[in-house]
């Protein structure tokens, strides 16, 4: 209770900042042609660590009003058929500022990175991040947020069906990728299979990967990356709009609809989203899976100050989902089974009314992110509270088997010293304490409060061509897990546990010659071991397996290097990455000697369930990402990437598990220009999935498979926006095939077949 009073406290005293710091102030500018000198009208200026935007009037000009007197930011310009370009702006000498775009076929050649202490633009930036807008995600059909990203050279994902899916960055996944949404990292027992992202994903502006060792910014669990889930920056002042979009995909009947009002009264900003989603179960070739349906409920607000001294948001959201769980796969025929051994048929198997086994999800968060502008400098804040309720369903619709209530309250402390644009020092502190208590009367997780802190100091030296940047930062995490005893019998032996280690990251981004950058970073990473890897004991729903903790587990540390060349001329873009990650004491569950363990279920029966004991070996993950998109017309695109990364235990060089297969996607897309239309295109893509021959002693061999996606679009404008309409097909040949991540493989359930998606945006107000 006295942290939610200590939390309320600080809500209050940052909405009630006075605003001396500065005067009213504005800042204009213009943005015209490169070439003619024309002005350019519907441009997108903004500011990102002032989380402010605008557009650009018919005479090519804008203003920015409620910002501060002084200090440096990063401007970003975009706008349709010219190369995005950012500009360092000192406000205190610069009240106006003319930006002349360059003509490119490349739109988004120069992008904005803002997961670092000061916004920087991709080429001085010397990690490998990767940025998705939000077109990009909506034009996916994915069913969820992170199978929207899926096909991000270097990502994949751990799915079961189509409404869960888990990152996974360069083959690592689970707690050492950090998701962080509202600025703060999300926790919401993300260590089990079918945990998936807990996040509306219409709310995305536009996603930022980072791959590889972030445990320099954002300490234990990102280890091998973070996604960054960044919302709407805050319409211009005086601006009130709103937007509705909505979609249906065939294969699972998935209908998905958002609706979202915002607006800026004189820099009081609000925002309000609403979300729903539904589906049923999944099909391939002429087969639907029972009971693999979900549906989706949203609600978020936002209400902030955006003012002279900087911006302070306060966002609420509740995150609501019931996702079937599909306990069996298909008989010798083919055919799923009832209980009573009848065939169930595609008819019934379509409905939107889940059956038992099932998980009910409920995830509270309230954060709230603030800039201030302190002593010339900036100081970010994010604090945030969280609770997560997951309920799983086995007998009963109204009395859970499990039922885990997990509460995390995080804070995240920086402050950027002023800088005059060449050295950028930053310092930080961050944390978290964290209570877990299981309602239920199954159990897999102890109940357990642990509790972290981190400290942090990064430096980045701006030069004419590039940019150097080192750090060093320390962690220390405790974990107390609890006794349990059940009729006599002890199910979780109590232990505490401590980690701690220090980390550091050093690398550079030069520009070799023009459009031609050079990147390189070398950095260490750590992450402690999670609940379930210390103290699980049971089965639950959704999974085919019985899991053994181990409290004795060691933290894990890596080492990473990272070299990244880029090529961005007018026609043609080029990238290649290339990593060695070694991670020493890497934790991973394996099934020994095809270990078993009886189970008695709920009905009287006995089920012999695959024992997993967790360990750990020292493990190396060598790997690359390369891409090549021609552009030799300026209406066609040719997009190529490949992505390949081969893990192995070093221990006896044997492969590790759940490490994805090499992928090369080719994707040829048309851009017509068309009266009346704007943003038209056609495209057609080709994903090969090569086979998986490296796997550990208890997974099995996966074939390669190609899958065949096609789409069509375009955006109609009207007086306040633009209507985007849009409509996709992915595996059109509806390919039988097993991707080798699928947690549904081992019960020989294909992954969706041919889906078809048809969506419409609607800008409102």
């Amino acid at each position: 209770m006295k942290k939610i009073h200590l939390l309320l406290v600080v809500l209050v005293t940052f909405f009630t900042l006075p605003t001396y710091a500065n005067v009213l102030a504005e800042f204009k500018g213009k943005v015209t042609d490169a070439n003619t000198k024309e002005p350019l009208s519907g441009a997108t200026v903004y500011i990102s660590d002032l989380k402010a935007t605008t557009t650009t009037n018919v005479n090519g000009e804008f203003t920015f009003t409620n910002v501060p007197a002084k200090g440096k930011f990063l401007v970003e310009v975009r706008y349709v058929g010219y190369k995005t370009t950012s500009q360092q702006v000192d406000l205190s000498l610069a009240k106006e500022i003319t930006f002349a775009l360059e003509s490119s076929v490349i739109e988004s050649a120069e992008v904005v990175i803002t997961g670092t202490p000061y916004s920087s633009n991709n080429k001085t930036n010397s990690l490998a991040v990767v940025s998705v807008n939000r077109e990009k995600l909506a034009q996916s059909a994915g069913t969820n947020i992170i199978d929207a990203i899926s096909k991000v050279p270097g990502i994949s994902q751990v799915t079961t069906g189509g409404a869960i899916s888990k990152p996974s960055i360069r083959g690592l996944g689970y707690n050492r990728v950090l998701t962080i949404v509202d600025g703060a990292r999300e926790e919401a027992q993300q260590w089990g299979d079918e945990h998936g992202a807990e996040v509306d994903q219409f709310s995305a502006n536009r996603i930022e990967i980072l791959k590889g060792p972030a445990s320099l910014l954002y300490g234990s669990d990102a280890l091998g990356g973070v996604i960054n889930i960044i919302d709407d920056l805050v319409p211009p002042a005086g601006d009130f709009n709103g937007n509705f979009t909505t979609s249906h995909g065939t294969n699972n009947g998935l209908t998905a609809s958002s609706l979202m009002l915002q607006g800026n009264t004189n820099g009081f900003v609000y925002r309000g989203r609403v979300s729903y989603k539904n589906a049923y179960g999944f099909s391939y070739k002429d087969k639907t899976v029972p009971n693999s349906g979900f549906n989706e409920t949203n609600f978020s607000t936002m209400l902030g100050l955006n003012k002279t001294w900087g911006y302070a948001h306060l966002s609420l959201s509740r995150f609501n989902t019931n996702v079937g769980l599909v306990e069996e796969g298909p008989d010798a025929n083919g055919d799923y089974l009832d209980e009573d051994g009848n065939v169930i048929s595609n008819s019934d198997a379509r409905t939107r009314k889940l059956g038992l086994p099932f998980q009910n999800i409920n995830h509270y968060r309230a954060a709230i992110n603030s800039n201030i502008l302190l002593g010339g400098g900036q100081l970010k804040t994010t604090l945030a509270l969280q609770r997560n309720i997951r309920k799983e369903f086995e007998e009963s619709k109204d009395e859970p088997g499990l039922n885990l209530g997990l509460n995390s309250y995080t804070y995240d402390v920086k402050y950027s010293f002023a800088n005059s644009g060449t050295w950028e020092p930053t310092i930080g502190v961050q944390g978290m304490h964290q209570t877990n208590v299981n309602a239920g009367d199954e159990f897999l997780i102890p109940d357990y409060v642990s509790d972290n802190i981190g400290v942090f100091a990064y430096l980045k030296r701006n030069f004419k061509n590039g940019a150097l940047n080192a750090g060093v930062r320390y962690d220390y995490k405790n974990i107390d897990g609890a006794d349990l005893f059940e009729n006599g019998t002890q199910v979780f032996k109590a232990f505490n546990n401590n980690f701690s280690n220090i980390s550091g990251s050093l690398g550079f981004a030069f520009e070799l010659a023009k459009n031609l950058n050079l990147k390189g970073n070398v950095g260490s990473g750590f992450r402690a071991p999670n609940i379930a890897e210390l103290g699980a004991n049971g089965k639950h729903e959704g999974t085919f397996r019985y899991e053994v903790g181990n409290s004795n587990l060691k933290q894990e540390t890596s080492l990473q290097f990272d070299l990244g060349l880029a090529y961005n001329a007018e026609k043609v873009t080029l990238g290649l990455n290339a990593y060695s990650n070694r991670i020493y004491n890497y934790i991973y569950p394996g099934n020994f000697n095809n270990e078993t363990i009886p189970y008695d279920e709920e009905d009287g029966t006995t089920s012999i369930l695959p024992l997993y004991r967790f360990v750990q070996t020292d493990a190396q993950f060598l790997g690359g990402e390369a891409s090549i998109d021609f552009h030799l017309i300026k209406s066609l695109h040719f997009e190529n990437t490949f992505a390949y990364v081969r893990a192995k235990n070093l221990a006896d060089n044997s492969a590790l598990p759940f490490i994805p297969a090499a992928s090369l996607n080719n994707e040829l897309r048309f851009e017509p220009t068309i009266k009346g239309l704007s943003d038209s295109f056609i495209k057609v893509g080709v994903t090969n999935v090569f086979k998986q021959n490296r796997f550990d002693s208890f997974e099995t061999e996966t074939d390669g498979y190609t899958l065949l996606d096609a789409g069509i679009g375009t955006s109609l404008k009207v007086k306040n926006g633009k209507i985007n309409i849009w409509l996709t097909g992915q595996n059109l040949t509806d390919k039988l095939y097993y991707n080798h991540q699928s947690r549904y493989k081992p019960e020989g359930i294909y992954n969706p077949g041919r889906n078809v998606s048809l969506g419409i945006s609607v800008p409102l107000l």
